[in-house]
């Protein structure tokens, strides 16, 4: 069931995220659902290198980390395909 939850939180984090960084269009449900579970991690490095916690369940606070993670990641992939 855990499994389910994270797909379920990584697209809707992807979705999220492709939505503030406007590649939305680009994209479909599957890569939205890859975003998000990867940003989850970098979210959750992320955080830790503040001091904060990172992704800790299923709850608003690891939503809102998975898609700070994403739009990071979008923010890279973005700044690779420009060159």
């Amino acid at each position: 069931m855990n499994f389910i939850l994270w797909i379920i939180l990584g697209a809707a984090a992807g979705w999220v995220a492709s939505m503030v960084m406007k590649t939305d269009a680009e994209q479909g449900a599957l890569m939205n659902i890859i975003l998000g579970i990867i940003g989850a991690f970098i979210g959750g490095f992320v955080m830790n290198m503040f001091g904060q916690s990172g992704v800790s369940g299923f709850n608003l606070y690891s939503f809102l980390v998975a898609v700070l993670g994403a739009v990071i990641l979008i923010g890279i992939g973005k700044a690779l395909r420009a060159r």
